[in-house]
């Protein structure tokens, strides 16, 4: 009888943005798997979209992880015997099975113009089909490829899929056998035409050289695991055991989204939220302790964890009733003492202080006016209204779209700097023909509560990219919002702007 392999789990978040709640939760379930069966949790990279991965925000995965209490056994920075962990160091490996793949007429190159793929996608339409484009409709003829080929056109390499009518058998840990239509799969580029890998093929040489055998994540994901498995079968691989868990989901049962919900897990920090609370709420969605309990801690989750005990409606992720649970622990788990510590360590540290003090000291008189000078640092939701806005010059209309376009804008910033923010924002001022003065005026109210605070750029840093961003929001959503005819005008308009 073959002994069964120690169970090997990993998290393989993208480092394209503020770290998501959603991948905390994918993180936290793959880890109380692996320890509850005396594994490995594994921390792995996935950073070819190079013109997106920063350094910045892979540290911020990083650090959200750790400042959550997750913890992992092999990564990037702690190492491990399976590395390197970060799949722009992994190149060479998927270029060399892509070749076997092709080798083996299991892939093709495919020279198809993006032109000529909406025509064809179009054609499938029409006929009632699905746009799923298969290798017959892709495959040009040998002298036709030779030409393209001979020109210098771009290629990118696709895999062969099943042609076919009938259905996939997805085994997983939680729904039991899934049948999918193979006539909704396409044929999956792999590489990409810059020679980049694709998350389909990366990941799964990844996760067979790296021994994983659970992959536990997000039901986003079914309907790519017959090409998964596809590749596994080509390979000649056993593939992992998977588990797909349910959504997170808004209030109003629609995907998790930053539009309806912050979604960043420094937000959460930066709010005053208690990791260990946000952690047991990420616990919580679709997931019950034997005794049904509320409150627990990570240790109880890991000692308690079964897998079956996950509940496939999508769960619900409430802020409000995070606040409440968070309140919870702030009662329940602190002395006076300890609570003090904690505010010290989260606002009131030197190091925070030290950054701010530059900023304020020009305005202050006595220390007594630093309080007020510094307060919309360490607060959390603004108390505004529309009023708040009643002073400013122009219309209504022109301040939301003013905030919407910044906030796009800033979004898309990788690189939090007090130069980047700011040709941001004058490049939307110039481009709205508004004075800087008057562009700037409802952000100070937006991002500091106040007309009269310090320069909004410094204000902007100091408060991080993950808080600003959600002022912008909630100034947006007091003066009315946007409505879904208002906002395709908005994006209109918006990609009409100078980069």
């Amino acid at each position: 009888m073959t002994a069964q392999k120690p169970v090997r789990t990993r998290i393989a978040p993208s480092p394209t943005g503020d770290p998501h709640v959603g991948t905390a939760y994918i993180a936290l379930f793959n880890m109380c798997f692996s320890r509850a069966h005396g594994g490995k949790f594994i921390l792995r990279i996935e950073d070819t979209d190079q013109t997106r991965s920063t350094p910045e925000s892979e540290q911020a995965i990083l650090d959200s992880l750790r400042w959550l209490g997750l913890d992992w056994d092999e990564g990037p920075d702690v190492g491990g015997d399976y590395g390197p962990y970060r799949q722009s160091e992994r190149m060479h490996l998927y270029a060399d099975y892509a070749e076997q793949l092709l080798a083996e007429g299991k892939a093709f190159k495919c020279y198809r113009t993006p032109e000529e793929l909406t025509v064809l996608r179009d054609g499938r339409r029409e006929a009632g089909n699905s746009t799923a484009l298969k290798p017959s409709d892709l495959i040009l003829p040998a002298d036709e490829v030779a030409r393209r080929e001979q020109a210098g056109d771009p290629c990118v390499i696709r895999m062969m899929v099943p042609e076919e009518e009938g259905s996939c058998a997805v085994d997983d840990l939680l729904r039991g056998t899934i049948e999918l239509d193979w006539g909704m799969v396409d044929a999956q580029i792999l590489i990409k035409s810059d020679g980049m890998p694709t998350y389909h093929l990366a990941n799964v040489v990844d996760d067979h050289l790296m021994d994983i055998t659970h992959v536990l994540r997000g039901e986003e994901w079914i309907n790519s695991a017959p090409k998964h498995k596809l590749l596994y079968e080509y390979f000649g691989w056993d593939m992992p055991v998977l588990c797909h868990l349910p959504l997170l989901r808004n209030p109003d049962k629609s995907k998790l989204s930053k539009r309806k919900n912050p979604t960043s897990i420094m937000y959460y920090e930066r709010m005053g939220f208690l990791p260990e609370a946000l952690l047991n709420y990420l616990g919580r969605m679709g997931w019950s302790m034997p005794d049904e309990s509320e409150k627990f801690t990570l240790g109880d989750m890991i000692m308690n964890f079964d897998i079956q005990r996950v509940s496939l409606g999508g769960p619900i992720f409430d802020v409000e009733k995070l606040s409440w649970l968070n309140g919870m622990w702030i009662r329940e788990n602190h002395t006076d003492e300890e609570l003090a510590d904690r505010l010290q360590e989260w606002a009131f540290n030197r190091k925070t202080l030290l950054s701010i003090l530059p900023h304020a000291r020009q305005r202050m008189e006595t220390l007594s006016d630093f309080a007020p000078l510094a307060s919309f640092l360490v607060s959390g939701t603004l108390p505004l209204t529309e009023d708040s806005f009643a002073d400013l010059k122009g219309e209504r209309e022109d301040t939301v779209k003013a905030l919407q376009f910044a906030l796009w804008r800033l979004e898309a910033q990788r690189h939090w700097e007090r130069d980047a923010v700011f040709n941001d924002l004058k490049t939307i001022a110039d481009a709205l023909e508004v004075k800087m003065k008057d562009f700037l005026a409802p952000f100070f109210i937006a991002v500091c509560g106040s007309a009269a605070s310090f320069s909004i750029f410094d204000a902007m840093i100091l408060l991080g990219p993950d808080m600003t961003r959600a002022r912008l929001r909630q100034a947006i959503d007091i003066l009315g919002g946007v409505s879904k005819k208002g906002m395709k005008k908005l994006e209109k308009a918006y990609d009409a702007l100078p980069d």
